[in-house]
């Protein structure tokens, strides 16, 4: 896999994701942009557990969970921290309904070029 260095080269995001498939997926994306992906992980309590051990820039966060938890839990720990985020979902009313309205938020299936370019605006604001 190639690596290009883009803006985002060198950064640290962590990726909450629980369907293997979408989270190789967006672990690949990442990667081939220089940015150095912690997880991905498919719970709650291993996305807490990087971010109590590892410096972050941003996370990308699915809200849904297989376990029938949320990420709402890391985005309140990621809140106090500091640590930009995002959500990732299938539901995009639930960021809403969760009482989340300013991070911004990519409707599943999203694009690479999607994904990247709302992590850049994310970092940068």
């Amino acid at each position: 896999m190639s690596r290009h260095a883009t803006p985002l080269s060198g950064r640290r995001i962590l990726v909450v994701e629980d369907e293997y498939l979408i989270a190789m997926e967006l672990k690949g994306w990442l990667q081939e942009a220089g940015i150095e992906v912690l997880g991905p992980v498919p719970s709650v309590d291993q996305a807490l557990d990087l971010i109590d051990n590892h410096r972050l820039d941003a996370a990308v966060l699915d809200i849904n969970l297989g376990d029938g938890s949320s990420s709402y839990l890391v985005a309140d720990r990621l809140e106090v921290l500091k640590v930009p985020y995002l959500f990732a979902t299938g539901e995009p009313h639930s960021a809403k309904a969760g009482g989340y309205n300013d991070p911004p938020w990519l409707e599943k299936p999203c694009s690479k070029t999607d994904l990247l370019r709302t992590l850049g605006d994310l970092i940068a604001a």
